[in-house]
C-alpha cells in the first residue's frame, strides 16, 4: 500500500529504497532506538569544502594533502595524494581537517569511510565529520563504524538513486551512530592500531626496495641543463614527433643511464613479456552482481580496491580466458598511465581495456615482483610521460609499451629486491586482515552484542 512505503521524509516510492536488506536495517534501528545515538547528540557536524577557486595550479607546489575521492579507500592513502600549499583568503571555503576527522565520499563508491591522519584538505566531493574533538577511541571505532556494512548500506540507500548516486551532508546527519561501552572501543582501537602499525613497516619495506633499486641504477628525474638544442635530422625525422617536451634533457639522460646495464624492451618478440589486452564492454553491460569488473581507478600499485561494477558471466563465451593469474602484472595504459600491480593470485576478475596484462617470459631472467617495482619506478614513469606528453587526456599507445626500456640486474640483486618488495605486501596483507577483523568485531556488536564481539575479536588478535 502506497501509505506503507510514503513517508514525508523520503518521498521515495522506487523498488530500490524498499530492498528488504534495507528494511531489515531500518526495523533494527527502531527496535533497539537505545543502542543508537545522532551526531548531533554527540555534539559532532557534518560539513564540506564549499566552492572555491581552481586549485590545479597549486598542484604538488606545497606539502599540505590534497585528499580526493580516489585517496579515499579502506582508509585515506597519503602516498599518491596531491599535495597543495597552505591556501589564503580566497580559499576560506576549502576544508582543512586535522588528525582524528573521518570523511565520507559523495559519490564514486558512495559512503567509502576514511579517516584522516594528518593534517589535509579534502575536496568538495567529501563529506567530514569534525570527530577529531573526542577522544582517540571515539573517533577510531566512528571510523570503523562507518565502515560497517551496517552503516554503508544506510549511505547507499539514501543516497539519490539517480544515473549517480550522490551522498548528501543531510542524509548522514540522519544516519544513528552505534552506542558502545568503552571497553569495546579500546579493544577495537587497539586492533586498529596493529594494522596501521603492519601498513606502516609495509610502506618501509617498500621504500627499501625503491631506494635499493635508485642506488644501483642511479637514475635522475630532473636534469640539470635548463636549455638544449636539437636538429631536424634528431627529432621530427627519427621520432615524428616535434614538441619540445619529448626531448627534454632529462630523456637523455635516462637512456645514457641505462645504456651501462643489460636492458630488453618490455614487450615484443624478445621482451620480457607477453602482453594481453582484456575487453572494454561498455557501459550497458554494468550490473551490480556478476564477475568484478577493474577499471584504473580501482588499482594501485599496492592493490585492487573492491569494484563497484561487475558483468555477466555470459559477457564473453570463455570467460576464464580473461581472468587474471598469479603473477600477472595489470599496467595501465589510459588515464593514470603507468600503473603496475602483480596479482598475487588466480583472481575472478575481469579487467577493463585500459589495463594490460603482462606476463613475464623467463623468471630466471627477471624476477615478476623486481619487473613490477621497475614498471612503477621513475626509470618506466619517465618513458610514460615522454610517450604521453602533450596529450589532453593520458593515453600510452601499446606499441610504445612494448619499446620501453627494462634494465636487467644481476639476479641476487633482483632476488635482494623482490624479498624486499615480497615482505612490504605480506605485511600489507596483514594489516587489511587486522583492519577487517576490527570492521567485523563492530559489526558483530551490532548484530550479536559487544560481550560476543569481543569474545570472537579476543581470539582471533591471540592467534
Amino acid at each position: 500500500m502506497l501509505s506503507s512505503v510514503h513517508s514525508t521524509a523520503t518521498l521515495r516510492f522506487d523498488s530500490e529504497y524498499y530492498k528488504k536488506e534495507y528494511l531489515f536495517i531500518e526495523s533494527f534501528i527502531k527496535e533497539n532506538a537505545s543502542r543508537f545515538i545522532g551526531l548531533s547528540q554527540m555534539e559532532l557536524t557534518a560539513d564540506a569544502s564549499a566552492f572555491y577557486p581552481a586549485l590545479e595550479p597549486y598542484y604538488n607546489t606545497g606539502t599540505i594533502p590534497f585528499i580526493r575521492v580516489a585517496d579515499v579507500k579502506e582508509s585515506v592513502e597519503y602516498d599518491n595524494c596531491i599535495r597543495i600549499p597552505t591556501m589564503g583568503s580566497n580559499f576560506c571555503t576549502l576544508k582543512l581537517c586535522t588528525d582524528g576527522d573521518v570523511v565520507l565520499t559523495k559519490g564514486g563508491r558512495v559512503g567509502t569511510a576514511g579517516l584522516i591522519t594528518q593534517q589535509s584538505y579534502i575536496t568538495r566531493d567529501l563529506i567530514y565529520i569534525d570527530s577529531s574533538r573526542l577522544r582517540r577511541v571515539d573517533y577510531i571505532f566512528l571510523y570503523l563504524y562507518y565502515c560497517s556494512s551496517f552503516a554503508h548500506k544506510q549511505m547507499v540507500r539514501s543516497s539519490s538513486m539517480t544515473a549517480q548516486p550522490h551522498l548528501t551532508i543531510t542524509l548522514i546527519k540522519d544516519i544513528p551512530i552505534l552506542k558502545a561501552s568503552n571497553a569495546f572501543k579500546e579493544m577495537v582501537s587497539t586492533c586498529y592500531d596493529d594494522s596501521k602499525r603492519m601498513l606502516d613497516g609495509a610502506k618501509r619495506a617498500y621504500k627499501q626496495a625503491t631506494a635499493l633499486l635508485d642506488r644501483t641504477l642511479r637514475i635522475k628525474t630532473k636534469s640539470n641543463k635548463t636549455s638544449f638544442v636539437k636538429s631536424f635530422s634528431k627529432t621530427y625525422a627519427i621520432t615524428g614527433r616535434m614538441d619540445a617536451e619529448y626531448f627534454q634533457p632529462k630523456y637523455d639522460e635516462l637512456y645514457d643511464t641505462l645504456a651501462a646495464f643489460k636492458n630488453k624492451p618490455l614487450g615484443g618478440e624478445n621482451g620480457v613479456v607477453s602482453i594481453k589486452k582484456s575487453i572494454e564492454p561498455g557501459s550497458e553491460a554494468y550490473q551490480e552482481e556478476g564477475v568484478p569488473f577493474v577499471r584504473v581507478s580501482d588499482i594501485s600499485k599496492y592493490g585492487i580496491s573492491e569494484p563497484e561494477i561487475h558483468l555477466p558471466f555470459s559477457i564473453i563465451k570463455d570467460i576464464d580466458s580473461l581472468f587474471p593469474k598469479k603473477d600477472t602484472i595489470l599496467f595501465s595504459k589510459d588515464g593514470s598511465v603507468g600503473i603496475a600491480y602483480k596479482v598475487e593470485k588466480d583472481s575472478q576478475l575481469v579487467t577493463s581495456g585500459a589495463l594490460l596484462h603482462l606476463t613475464v617470459r623467463h623468471t630466471e631472467e627477471v624476477l615478476p615482483d623486481y619487473l613490477t617495482l621497475v614498471l612503477n619506478s621513475p626509470i618506466v614513469q619517465l618513458q610514460a610521460e615522454r610517450d604521453s606528453s602533450g596529450a589532453i587526456i593520458q593515453h600510452w599507445k601499446p606499441s610504445e609499451i612494448e619499446q620501453v626500456t627494462i634494465p636487467i640486474l644481476d639476479m641476487s640483486m633482483q632476488k635482494e629486491i623482490a624479498t624486499k618488495v615480497q615482505e612490504s605486501f605480506s605485511m600489507r596483507r596483514k594489516s587489511k586482515e587486522l583492519l577487517g577483523f576490527a570492521k567485523q568485531a563492530v559489526e558483530m556488536a551490532i548484530e550479536q552484542g559487544e560481550e560476543r564481539a569481543m569474545q570472537w575479536l579476543n581470539g582471533k588478535m591471540t592467534v
